[in-house]
């Protein structure tokens, strides 16, 4: 005997719909929309395009939650009652418990990652079970047994945590940023979220993610908020989770290391191992626990010695310490970004192919800054309006203003932003302290016009020379590797001449 109406079928079969849909994707707003028919209200309709974590105001969500739990309370009386319901119905049921749940706790879970304390413990746990079994503890079969409410806890919070970590990472209400932020979910979740709750949330870490895109734009954030979203356990007992999620993300800039302490970084050493290894010391990959992530920045400058000890890391999740010739093994997850032209790369050798197709698992694209605001012209006063805010705090509305308004009239609406975001990070703070903000290439054309002059009239010394030839192949080829192939010097030397380090 059917225990749900033809309408309340198709209801909560829209609900679940919602449940389990990547948020940041037009699918997602189609479901609430189904749900909701004429009482969707379209004043919200692109909340997932706007920057922003509104997932708990969100009037649409507001609505479903209060139609649906009126639907399955009354779903529940039937059950108790001795009521079987087919098995599209009580999965339908489980679902939307699921999807009430969730939003329940929704805010509570923000709270704790605005705001991480050592040693959190959960005490609303204890409630949470209480719902559970109060919704699911009835006498019918293919419900959710007792056990797995820990496992669900630790799911929504997880949930919690992405949606957070994305929002920050991935501002702008353009598609092109909404895009990004549908790429991260399914990094995070695979595009599967019901198998991802089945089983997968345990083998993430196999999967490793490789970020691409122009400096600037933002790979290292995304990177963080895949580190700061993968599923840890919780433990019923303690109303503890097994891991501080804010204590898992281990970065790591390649280009900023000559290739032994690369090596020491992420293998550890042995005492003794090289000149300067005075005691023995664990690396990133054998400190990351296995809920932890690895981020290996410039991972297109990294020596091709050390690219075949990492594919060794990748493929058989094993690796030595510098000095020893014991296995240790590796339980977390690599994440690797680049701003190379890694098929370019793989070309001329620089980057082995072997090393590649261990990375491109799950591979994530991130757009230039000149691609959002080519689309959406907004963003730039999004994101000067949310750099100000974290720069300027309660100043940051007032000095926004002024900074949108001497880009526009001083840089121009079309200026191309070579140095993406972070260039605009840096703009924003000039103009704050001097109320101006000069461009690299502005600057560069000025000291290269001094620097040839110079060199024509023969004043130039040897060290001047070399910084002013090194810079500009570098500007051409983008690497400090090629850069350091084609000069036939050492790449440390190149990365001091290009950057005026002495």
């Amino acid at each position: 005997m059917a225990i749900l109406n033809a309408e309340d079928l198709r209801f909560l079969e829209s609900v679940a719909e919602v449940s389990y849909a990547n948020p940041f994707l037009a699918e997602r707003i189609d479901y609430e929309r189904r749900a909701l028919g004429s009482e969707f209200d379209e004043s919200q309709a692109n909340w997932n395009l706007l920057g922003d974590d509104p997932e708990t105001q969100q009037v649409n969500t507001r609505k479903i939650a209060e139609r649906a739990y009126s639907i399955v309370a009354g779903v529940q009386q039937l059950l108790k009652k001795g009521a079987a319901g087919d098995r599209q119905e009580l999965q339908l049921y489980e679902d939307t418990i699921l999807f009430l749940l969730y939003y329940y706790y929704a805010q509570r879970f923000k709270d704790i990652i605005v705001k991480p304390q050592k040693d959190q413990t959960y005490e609303y746990f204890k409630e949470f079970t209480h719902y559970w079994r109060h919704f699911f503890k009835l006498p019918v079969d293919n419900l959710p047994f007792q056990t797995e409410a820990a496992h669900i806890f630790a799911c929504f919070f997880q949930v919690r945590r992405a949606f957070y970590y994305i929002f920050r990472a991935i501002v702008g209400r353009s598609t092109v940023a909404a895009n990004l932020r549908a790429m991260v979910w399914n990094s995070i979740f695979t595009h599967d979220m019901r198998r991802y709750r089945r089983a997968f949330y345990q083998r993430m870490g196999d999967f490793s993610t490789l970020i691409i895109g122009p400096t600037g734009s933002g790979k290292e954030l995304v990177a963080r908020a895949i580190g700061f979203s993968r599923y840890i356990p919780f433990n019923h007992k303690s109303l503890r989770f097994e891991r501080d999620f804010s204590e898992t993300f281990f970065p790591i800039n390649l280009s900023a290391l000559p290739s032994t302490l690369v090596e020491s970084e992420l293998f550890g050493h042995r005492r003794g191992a090289y000149t300067g290894a005075l005691e023995d010391r664990k690396g990133w990959l054998e400190v990351c626990p296995p809920e932890g992530t690895v981020f290996l920045d410039e991972i297109g400058e990294l020596d091709p010695l050390v690219q075949v000890k990492l594919l060794r890391v990748i493929q058989a999740r094993t690796f030595q310490r510098l000095g020893t010739t014991r296995d240790s093994v590796f339980r977390g997850k690599i994440v690797a970004a680049t701003h190379r032209d890694i098929h370019q790369a793989m070309e001329n050798g620089d980057f082995r192919k072997d090393f590649y197709y261990r990375l491109c698992s799950d591979i994530i694209t991130t757009p230039s800054f000149q691609q959002q605001i080519s689309e959406a012209p907004e963003v730039l006063g999004d994101l000067v309006a949310y750099i100000c805010q974290k720069v300027a705090g309660s100043e940051g509305e007032a000095v926004a203003g002024e900074v949108l308004s001497w880009i526009q009239n001083t840089l121009g609406i079309d200026y191309p932003w070579p140095g993406n975001i972070r260039e605009l990070e840096q703009c924003v703070r000039n103009i704050m302290i001097r109320q101006e903000y000069h461009p690299a290439a502005d600057q560069a054309s000025g000291q290269n016009a001094v620097q040839l002059l110079s060199f024509r009239e023969g004043t130039l010394t040897l060290e001047e020379l070399c910084r002013l030839y090194c810079t500009h192949v570098y500007a051409n080829v983008g690497s400090y590797v090629e850069t350091a192939r084609r000069l036939n010097i050492d790449r440390r030397t190149v990365k001091k001449y290009v950057e005026g380090n002495d």
